[in-house]
């Protein structure tokens, strides 16, 4: 459910700053997105904003302005409002940053989700507002009632649980920074600057403001009543002021309370009600001098140097307490003025009203400065290096589909290795298909590029089939550019097929790392091809594998595996085989992931999509696995059934002779020599020493294949540069 609050909030900013028509235009737009949320195409993208405050001009600062920042630098960004996190959203994002958000359930599970996935949690503040020792400074907090207190300090003491959950912080001042260095393991600084909007309405009131120079206004933009205190501080330099001088004005902008001390110039005080901040660059332009007195508490150091940037933007020169960031950011007498003293602040005032000249030159300077040195667009650089120092590297394996196969487990253990590693590795599925992968080896998110577009800047993305490398090598935001080759994809077409060429033609691209897990693979890619390979062996876990013992002293269980659609797995010529054999001494199973039996077949028992941790079972049940593929990068059905305890009668090929030894952990038969494959069969089941034999050398094979042996080469050959 949407938060109505945050809602009505900003429909009344958007009504106040773009009027009607605009808050006529979004609304109709929020309600049709609601009304049809399947309509909205959803995004993979950098980083999440999570806003935790309603408050519009901290939530533009320190969320859109920082938005801006990272476009400008080649970053995605999305905003959310906190009570609209969601769970679901977790898996579209790379990174979080968390805006003054309270802790509440879904964060915390939220943040436990990403840090699983191995995201960085950032959490941003620009206030001292994340622990109570920090607030009791602020005056306004004693006009407040109990139970108003009350809410506010159970505001700030969730802030600060929230900020304990995250990994880093960002915030606007160095004494901010110091105090998060005691809740998070580093912190940057990411001063406050102007957005390019405000750069171009402060420009625009520049040209339309036309100044009488008979007057001097004073500005004082208060913005909140809570700023009563610092205005008392200068409020007997500005008694003395406007009576020495009946040229000077007091314009004030906000929720100040005029002081009775001023009431006898009240005919020159002029107010301001609070505006937005499109509206606030014509109230400054036409000021001849910005008045920004601060109280020196630690609170006030940590506040940003907003009302200084905002006034020099329209070339005005601000006198500012020399306290916090304004003693950090401004030089004194060149680019505006830092006062201590209440002697210091009327004689800089003095000479401001008295010298035109000198005024409009320090408002020039200190516009010269922020126009390049504090918007948006020229400072976001260090931002992202210090975002991106953070990141664990991102690896994205692109598949055709998640439809469970020796290749997609291969890339789910490798997801797995990697993400055990303290990488970010996910899935981006080329069909709809977006449900989350979940195994004993954890949870690995999917995102389908079909329902979802992938705009995030990724360190490596790796096809795994033909298809898929086209939108490897056209996605623009990759340094590194794999492709995971499992077989000899060209065989899997028949002559006359168009995609025949096109698969072909995947194994010669230029810039590309080229991956496989076998070792026939490699040479052809090598010797055929001319491309630099690296190779990891492929392993298995042995655990879901537990061996079983085998009697021979029943009825024996013979089992065939594979698709009976795919040519190349030869399924027609083990069912052959099997024909021939006494079905009162042989029982038949028949496992597919994806055909079914042939009407001619002859099954017992047929095995459909058996979910990959339960495979193990199936392999248990049988004595003797027949496998009659012809081609396969890499056969896994014999190591399994090994790793068991049962026994393999098997075609060689490329994919197999890697790791099978005829007469030692198998029994090769010559293919389409059914007679062959039956007497190796009988040869099986008459003989015990052999059985032994095979049996204690294929376990011997299925251990030396264990991934704990082989996940070290797996890491290096995806992180190393």
């Amino acid at each position: 459910m949407p938060d109505f609050k945050y809602l009505l909030a900003k429909s009344k900013e958007t009504l106040e700053e773009e009027g009607m028509k605009e808050l006529a235009k979004k609304s109709f737009r929020y309600i049709r997105g609601q009304r049809n949320p399947a309509n909205t195409k959803k995004s993979y993208k950098d980083i999440l904003f999570i806003n935790g405050c309603t408050l519009p001009h901290p939530s533009r600062y320190r969320i859109d302005h920082q938005v801006e920042q990272l476009l400008a630098n080649g970053y995605t960004a999305d905003i959310v409002f906190y009570e609209n996190l969601t769970l679901e959203i977790e898996k579209y994002y790379k990174t979080f940053i968390f805006f003054r958000c309270p802790v509440t359930d879904t964060i915390q599970e939220f943040i436990a989700k990403a840090k699983s996935q191995n995201k960085v949690i950032f959490y941003d503040i620009d206030d001292l507002v994340f622990d109570k020792k920090y607030t009791q400074s602020i005056k306004h907090l004693k006009s407040l009632n109990k139970e108003e207190l009350d809410i506010y300090y159970d505001g700030v003491k969730r802030m600060g649980e929230t900020l304990k959950l995250c990994d880093y912080a960002i915030t606007t001042t160095p004494t901010l920074a110091n105090e998060l260095k005691k809740y998070v393991k580093d912190v940057f600084i990411n001063r406050n600057v102007a957005s390019e909007k405000m750069a171009e309405l402060s420009i625009r009131a520049l040209k339309n403001c036309n100044k009488d120079d008979s007057k001097v206004i004073i500005g004082y933009l208060s913005g909140s009543i809570t700023h009563n205190a610092d205005f008392e501080l200068i409020l007997p330099t500005l008694k003395k002021i406007m009576k020495k001088h009946e040229n000077v004005y007091l314009k004030v902008v906000g929720l100040l309370d005029i002081p009775e001390e001023l009431k006898p110039f009240s005919n020159r005080i002029i107010r301001e009600p609070f505006v937005s901040w499109k509206k606030l660059p014509e109230i400054i332009a036409s000021l001849d001098i910005n008045l920004a007195p601060l109280e020196d508490s630690l609170f006030n150091r940590a506040k940003s140097e907003n009302k200084w940037v905002e006034a020099a933007l329209c070339k005005v020169p601000t006198v500012a307490s020399n306290v916090g960031a304004f003693q950090e950011m401004i030089i004194d007498q060149q680019d505006g003025f830092l006062c201590k003293t209440e002697n210091e602040w009327f004689k800089t005032l003095e000479q401001l009203i008295t010298d035109i000249d000198f005024r409009r030159k320090v408002g020039e300077e200190a516009y010269s400065k922020v126009i390049k040195n504090n918007i948006t667009t020229y400072t976001g650089y260090p931002l992202v290096k210090f975002i991106a120092s953070k990141l664990p590297k991102t690896i994205a394996f692109v598949l055709p589909t998640t439809n469970i196969s020796g290749g997609v487990n291969v890339i789910l253990k490798h997801c797995s290795i990697l993400r055990n590693a303290g990488i970010h590795v996910f899935i981006i599925n080329s069909d709809k298909i977006d449900d989350n992968i979940i195994n004993s080896n954890g949870e690995i998110e999917v995102i389908s590029n079909v329902t979802s577009q992938i705009d995030a800047k990724i360190d490596m993305m790796v096809a795994s089939l033909w298809a898929t490398l086209d939108y490897v090598k056209k996605y623009p935001k990759v340094l590194t550019k794999a492709y995971l080759v499992q077989n000899f994809e060209t065989d899997f077409m028949k002559y006359g097929d168009f995609s025949k060429i096109v698969a072909n033609s995947t194994y010669s691209c230029d810039g590309i790392k080229y991956i496989t897990i076998s070792k026939w693979c490699k040479n052809w890619l090598e010797e055929k091809y001319e491309r630099k390979v690296s190779y990891l062996r492929n392993g298995l876990n042995i655990s879901r594998f537990p061996y079983k013992e085998r009697k021979f002293d029943q009825k024996i269980k013979i089992l065939i595996e594979g698709n009976s659609d795919d040519y190349y797995k030869n399924v027609d010529e083990s069912f052959k085989i099997v024909e021939r054999l006494d079905k009162e001494k042989y029982e038949i199973h028949f496992l597919s992931y994806q055909g079914t039996p042939k009407k001619w077949y002859y099954v017992d028992k047929f095995m459909h999509r058996v979910p990959y941790d339960e495979v193990g079972k199936v392999y248990q049940e049988a004595d003797i696995l027949i496998k009659s593929s012809i081609l396969e990068s890499f056969s896994y059905p014999p190591l399994e059934m090994m790793a068991t305890g049962g026994i393999c009668v098997v075609v060689p090929n490329d994919g197999n002779i890697e790791y099978l030894k005829d007469g030692e952990n198998c029994l090769f038969y010559q293919r389409g020599n059914v007679e062959d494959a039956i007497q190796k069969i009988e040869s099986i089941v008459k003989n015990p020493e052999l059985r032994q034999k095979l049996i204690k050398n294929g376990l011997d094979t299925a251990k030396s294949r264990d991934w704990e042996n082989i996940e070290k080469e797996i890491i290096e050959v995806y992180t190393k540069e």
